[in-house]
């Protein structure tokens, strides 16, 4: 599983310089989000959208932001989680509960001379949207991206992402121009004072 999915799913709730954008903003949002995200999900792990669908989607984003808190060492929920995220206990419970509601199997790949390897595929019917997005959390957290894994500090953004060298502080250009910007009128604004 793809662990840019869960970097994603966390990302889907974030400021945007005037306000707080959820991506996830009722069953339309979360079509659109999941219909983006499809090149990530098992093939058939993105069906019809429904107010459950929604709910589940959003509460499972919660726990992976509170995951995600932990291993960056936030202790303070994020400003842009318009609801309380869980406790850590909680999330952990909620993102393995998740993960559990799609059976896997595993299957024997043998191509040419090369020795056999085995890869885990969903068992029996349809992939489960939300578990898709579970497993890919629970393989980011248990991955070696994981302990590169940052919050920006650039000022109303707080998005999480891989550190891609020691000294990046930021999850894109745009966060370390405001970053950069606000220091400097900080800077100017001290000095007339």
């Amino acid at each position: 599983m793809d662990g840019r999915l869960a970097l994603e799913l966390a990302g889907t709730i974030r400021h945007d310089g005037s306000g707080v954008a959820d991506d996830l903003d009722g069953v339309e949002g979360t079509a659109h989000w999941l219909a983006a995200a499809a090149h990530l999900l098992p093939e058939g792990a993105a069906p019809p959208v429904d107010e459950e669908l929604h709910a589940q989607v959003v509460t499972l984003r919660g726990a992976v932001r509170t995951l995600f808190a932990r291993v960056v060492g936030t202790a303070r929920p994020d400003p842009a989680d318009t609801r309380l995220p869980p406790p850590d206990r909680e999330a952990l419970a909620l993102l393995n509960a998740a993960a559990a509601r799609q059976a896997v199997v595993p299957r024997l790949r043998w191509e040419g001379p090369d020795v056999p390897t085995v890869e885990f595929a969903p068992g029996g019917g349809c992939p489960d949207t939300v578990a898709a997005l579970a497993r890919a959390a629970i393989a980011f957290l248990e991955g070696p991206d994981r302990e590169r894994l940052r919050v920006c500090t650039a000022p109303r953004c707080e998005r999480y992402f891989v550190q891609a060298h020691g000294r990046q502080q930021w999850c894109g250009t745009s966060c370390g121009n405001r970053a950069r910007a606000a220091r400097h009128y900080r800077r100017h604004a001290a000095a007339r004072t």
